[in-house]
This record gives structure tokens, sequence and C-alpha cells, in this order.
């Protein structure tokens, strides 16, 4: 059995204060204080400074959590596969994707999912915040990214394809860019950070820099804007397939596409074995999400 002191611990973590662990234990804030209390008497250290709304880990804390996660993740898969469990897919599962892929390609796959493993209790959330899968706080999230963080085990379910592309509409104003130096004179769109663009084309990879037209932290505002004819942006296929499709945006610049180097990965926290649940829900998204193949890779 895990130590309770520890488990309790981990579980304040997790929520984010000791108020948050107790509504989730539905027991009392000034029990949980004590019992945290009575573990740093027992270390010797001060694990945290807290508020009963806010947590801030010590270096002490954070080095025990560091230690005891992989240790209560290594206790609960031997004791699933002592109890027979390891084949069946039940138990809590914590999901968390990004906000416009998450609403577009996660959900649609998680009714089909959920008829399939009756026994799982899926709790997910949708945000456009990189959590910290380390904390305990997630089982799983799905990223779309080029690289993903050190000591996470990663699942890759498909390449994320990205074309540059505006509306006819900005276009007719604004004119068509013929080459990578052309855009120097157009309104670039891009939430921050996503600029410069990796791409790759006719010479092979290019970092195109750029400062975008208007400021945002989001990508749907992207999405919006450029379909509204504000300018240029470097989007997946996943998210503007069906306007290209119907012509409310075109390609442009179509020799060069986003690096395929960026792919759309399931991310979870190193485990000496993968739940079931976790592996059932891993292998479902990798079979059922309906992601457009990237372009071809550009010629010259």
């Amino acid at each position: 059995m895990f130590d309770p002191d520890y488990d309790l611990f981990l579980d304040i973590v997790a929520a984010g204060s000791i108020s948050g662990a107790a509504r989730s234990r539905a027991i009392s804030v000034a029990s949980l204080s004590k019992r945290l209390a009575r573990l740093e008497q027992r270390l010797g250290v001060r694990l945290a400074h807290r508020t009963t709304r806010r947590l801030a880990l010590t270096q002490a804390g954070k080095d025990l959590v560091d230690t005891l996660l992989p240790m209560r993740a290594e206790l609960g898969a031997a004791e699933e596969r002592l109890a027979g469990r390891k084949t069946a897919a039940g138990g809590p599962l914590r999901l968390t994707a990004p906000t416009s892929f998450g609403r577009m390609h996660v959900l649609p796959c998680l009714p089909g999912f959920l008829a399939a493993h009756p026994e799982v209790e899926l709790s997910i959330d949708l945000s456009d915040q990189f959590v910290d899968l380390l904390d305990g706080g997630y089982d799983l999230a799905i990223r779309i990214s080029a690289r993903i963080g050190a000591g996470l085990t990663a699942h890759r379910l498909a390449t994320s394809g990205r074309v540059l592309c505006a509306a006819p509409g900005y276009l007719a104003r604004f004119g068509t860019p013929a080459t990578l130096r052309d855009l120097a004179g157009h309104h670039l769109l891009a939430a921050d950070g996503q600029l410069p663009w990796p791409l790759e084309g006719p010479d092979g990879a290019i970092l195109h820099a750029g400062a975008s037209h208007v400021r945002t932290n989001s990508s749907e505002v992207v999405r919006e804007l450029a379909i509204g004819g504000c300018g240029i942006a470097l989007r997946s296929l996943w998210d503007v397939a069906d306007e290209l499709e119907t012509g409310a945006l075109v390609r442009v610049l179509p020799q060069y596409a986003g690096s395929q180097a960026v792919g759309i990965f399931a991310v979870h926290a190193p485990v000496p074995a993968i739940p079931a649940r976790l592996a059932s829900l891993i292998a479902y998204l990798s079979a059922h999400l309906a992601i457009p193949a990237p372009p071809a890779t550009p010629e010259g």
C-alpha cells in the first residue's frame, strides 16, 4: 500500500490547494492541514508554503513529488496486474487537449470510445495551456508540436500538415505573393509564439520571421481573422480543410508548407506499464482521428 500521507500530499499538489484537495476527499481543510504538517514534521522539512487557496512547493516539496509520482504509478500498475485488471479498461482517466483541436477532432471520437469502454470514468479539459503531466493532474494530453518535453512518453497519432493561406478578398486587395520575400509587404497573422514560421520548400527547411498584424494569444482568433480577410496565416489542415475546399480560404505560396516534423501526439508521464484504460484511449484516437493528410513535399 502506498503511504497514505504521501498519497494525500500528491492529491494536494494535484488540486493546487489544501481546500481543493479537501473538497475532492470530502474532509475538512483543518484535517488535511494537520496531516500535511505531520508529514513535514516526520520528514523534517518544509514541503510547501500554503494558504487554504494557494500552494507553493518548496524545493524539497518538488523533489518529493518527482520521487513519489513514479513510485505511485508503478505501485498502481503492479496492483492492477496482480488483481487481473490489466486487460480491463476501466477506472478514472483524465484527458486534456488543445481547445480547437479537441472540439473539432477529439470530442467526436469520445462517444464511440465510451460506448466501447463503459467502465472508463473520463474527464476532459480543453485548454491551449501546456499542463505539467508530471504533477499527476492528468493522465494524457494531446499536443501538437515538433518537440515533446523531456521525461515524457509520446505516441505520434498523425502529422499536422500546415499551409499558408488567405481569404480571396484579402488577396484581391493586397495582391498574391509570388516569393517568401513578398510576405514582407503583407499582413501576417499568428498567435503569440507561432512566429517565426518553420517551413519546407524547394530549398529545404527555412524559418520565416515576421510580426503578426494582430497580437493575440488565441489560435482560434488567427483562424477567424484569416477567414475574415485580415491577412495571411500558416494554418493546420485539420483546422481549415473545409474552408480550403469551399474557397473561403486559398493556399498562398503552395511551393511551401509547414514543417512535417510537427506532429499530433498523445503524451503521458512515463509508467512501467500503461494502464489498459490509457492504452485503449491512445489506440482508439490513433484509429479514429480524421486528420487531413499533409500536402505533398514541395519541389522546385
